[in-house]
């Protein structure tokens, strides 16, 4: 038997169908007693690693807005976009939550600006 070189391997495997693919992972799997699904396994694992650094995600709340309601109000406007009467709404409305879905980094920086107001803010 000829001994085949990479090349000729590659060459094979760019011209197999789905099906010869299959087959010849089934056929390395019963002779070599491996099994193509151990990659999966480190993805997953991976993933979990990743969930266990903490969350992606988080929402802050204002949960008090202390004694300078006027900053308090200037920084939601500055953090949110929104006009003079909708921010003052929601500080006065607080526990209100004045951003959702934003990374943990973003929310420290939300959280800076509003106690640096005077404010207790949350972050989940």
């Amino acid at each position: 038997m000829a001994k085949l070189n990479q090349e000729d391997i590659l060459a094979y495997l760019e011209e197999a169908t789905i099906l010869e693919l299959n087959e010849l992972v089934k056929a390395i799997e019963e002779k070599f007693g491996v099994t193509a699904a151990a990659p999966v396994a480190v993805a997953a694992a991976a993933d979990a690693g990743a969930a266990a650094e903490g969350p992606s995600e988080v929402t802050v709340t204002l949960t008090d807005i202390g004694g300078t309601k006027v900053a308090v109000i200037k920084a939601v406007r500055e953090i949110t976009g929104l006009g003079l009467v909708d921010a003052k709404g929601l500080v006065d409305k607080a526990p209100s939550v004045i951003k959702e879905n934003v990374s943990p980094e973003e929310a420290e920086e939300i959280k800076k600006k509003l106690m640096d107001a005077g404010a207790s803010v949350e972050v989940k």
